[in-house]
Formats: structure tokens, sequence, C-alpha cells
């Protein structure tokens, strides 16, 4: 059985910033910043192409900062906004519902890991 994708992989975070956790800290500020607008153009009753956009900056975003499980849920909006045949508002919304759910927790994660890294001093090691 394969483990579920992780809301926030510290290792990705340590390898993608070299251990640096002043930059690691940086990229976590620039990261929650950055999500009120992305979560702002995924407005279901916008044109697909929007939040679709919106969806692929944000994964951007998440792949960089080891939110895998966010980074996974925004490559299918992504897709789907993107896709001949768009879901309906109702399904878009359900689907964009999602993304925020696991946003949401994602963020609580990382204020984890801030405060692991302004607290301690350094990465915690797996």
């Amino acid at each position: 059985m394969s483990s579920p994708l992780a809301l926030l992989d510290r290792d990705h975070l340590k390898t993608m910033t070299g251990g640096d956790k002043d930059l690691a800290l940086e990229v976590i500020e620039i990261f929650r910043e950055q999500t009120g607008l992305w979560m702002r153009l995924m407005d279901p009753k916008a044109e697909p192409r929007q939040w679709a956009d919106a969806a692929h900056t944000l994964k951007g975003a998440c792949l960089s900062l080891g939110a895998m499980q966010l980074a996974s849920l925004c490559e299918r909006a992504e897709k789907a906004g993107r896709s001949e045949d768009p879901p309906s508002v109702t399904a878009a919304a359900v689907l964009l519902g999602d993304v925020r759910d696991c946003l949401s927790h994602t963020m609580e994660e990382v204020a984890k890991v801030s405060y692991e890294l302004a607290g301690k001093g350094g990465f915690k090691t797996s």
C-alpha cells in the first residue's frame, strides 16, 4: 500500500533550500503571501482557464515547498479546467473546494514547520 502524499514534506523543503533555514522561512513566507491571490482566482464561476492557470501556479509553488498533497489536487483542477469538456460550475466548486480544504490543512502544517525552524534553529530530522 502506498503512503499518502505529505501535507508538507520537510525533507523536500530542506533539499530545495539546501538546508538553509533562513531561505526555507523566506520560501514559506512567500508561499503564505501568495496563496490568497491564487485562491481568489480559483472561482468556480470564472472561466475554467482562469482557475486552471491559478491551480497551475499554485501547483508549482507547492512542488518547490514540498506540499505534495496540495500539488496533486491542484494538478487535478488544472487538468479539469483545461480539458475540452470542462466541469460544470457545481463540479468545479467541489473540485476547487477540495483544493481549499487541503490548502487549509497545508497552511497549518506550514505554520508548524515555520515554528520549528524559527524556534529550534534548524530542520527537524526525520
